[in-house]
This record gives structure tokens, C-alpha cells and sequence, in this order.
């Protein structure tokens, strides 16, 4: 017999009352909610347990994808945030030793922001505790599993992204 979840009794609790549900759709879709919440809730513990802000973390986030290393314009526009509001996230994380401006050395006119090692590390020290959580709830699926698992949510993200969502990152 399969183990019960929260979802399973929330599931029979609502189907009583609304007799069309769909029981794989509901206890599919309340159970891609509750782990989202859970997964974030891990997020924002390793965010304190960093001493980062979800801002400061996003900057680092984006400047990392970029290699380390960005004009504060690109920054702006990977926030989708006015450049004077990077300003400031840039002159709060070069406080802290996470990053540090640079004259480019390919435009004189051109500012360059770094990641430091210390920026880096935090970001990644962060990023790690997300990370492992995501592969201990996802290590319960065998290899096979986890490929078709992502396979079929593949199936339902083009579906919603073709419904005008946003990319979403």
C-alpha cells in the first residue's frame, strides 16, 4: 500500500463537495504547490542562515550567471530594474566584500562589477542548501523516474508558457 500525504485527505475532504474534481489534477496540483512552499520556505532558511536578503541574493544570483562579472546595465535589465536601484544593491553588496567595481578594460567609460570570492561563496554556500534539499526530496525517484518526471512537466510547462506566461526564471 502506497504512503498517505496531506494531500490525500485534502483530496477526499474535496470531493464531496465538488463531485466533478478531478482527483489526480487536484492532489497533482495542490502537491507541485506544497512542495514550491516548501522549497522556498528552505530558500528564505538558507537566506538567513547567509545573512543575505532576497535582494542581495538575487544580484549575486544574476551577476554568477553571468559569469562573475556584468556592467551594471546588464544587471539592470537581468532585475528588470531601474539602474538606479542596482546602484544601490551594488553599493550595499560592495560594502559587505561581495562584489567590487572595476574600470573596464575594454570601454573607459564603462564600469565592470565582479563577484569577489567572498560573494562567490556566499552565493554558493546559499545556493547548496536549496540544492541539496531539491536532490533529497527528488533522490525518492530512481534515475528513470526523476527523467519522466521531468518530462512530463516539461509536457505542462510548454502548455502554460504558450498561454502568454512570462519567462519565468
Amino acid at each position: 500500500m502506497q504512503q498517505r500525504d496531506w494531500t490525500d485527505g485534502h483530496v477526499e475532504r474535496w470531493k464531496p463537495v465538488l463531485p466533478d474534481l478531478d482527483p489526480d489534477i487536484e492532489g497533482a496540483v495542490t502537491r507541485m504547490k506544497k512542495i514550491s512552499v516548501h522549497l522556498r520556505r528552505v530558500r528564505e532558511q538558507s537566506l538567513v542562515d547567509f545573512d543575505l536578503d532576497r535582494q542581495e541574493f538575487d544580484t549575486l544570483h544574476k551577476l554568477a550567471g553571468r559569469g562573475g562579472k556584468a556592467a551594471p546595465s546588464e544587471l539592470a535589465a537581468d532585475l528588470d530594474l531601474a539602474p538606479a536601484s542596482v546602484t544601490g544593491r551594488l553599493d550595499a553588496l560592495e560594502r559587505r566584500g561581495f562584489v567590487r567595481r572595476r574600470p573596464s578594460t575594454t570601454d573607459r567609460r564603462r564600469v565592470d562589477v565582479e563577484l569577489t570570492d567572498e560573494g562567490r561563496s556566499t552565493w554558493i554556500g546559499a545556493m547548496e542548501v536549496l540544492g541539496h534539499e531539491e536532490e533529497r526530496l527528488l533522490r525518492t525517484l530512481d534515475e528513470e523516474e526523476r527523467t519522466q518526471l521531468n518530462d512530463m512537466l516539461r509536457r505542462v510547462m510548454v502548455v502554460a508558457e504558450d498561454r502568454g506566461g512570462a519567462a519565468w526564471d
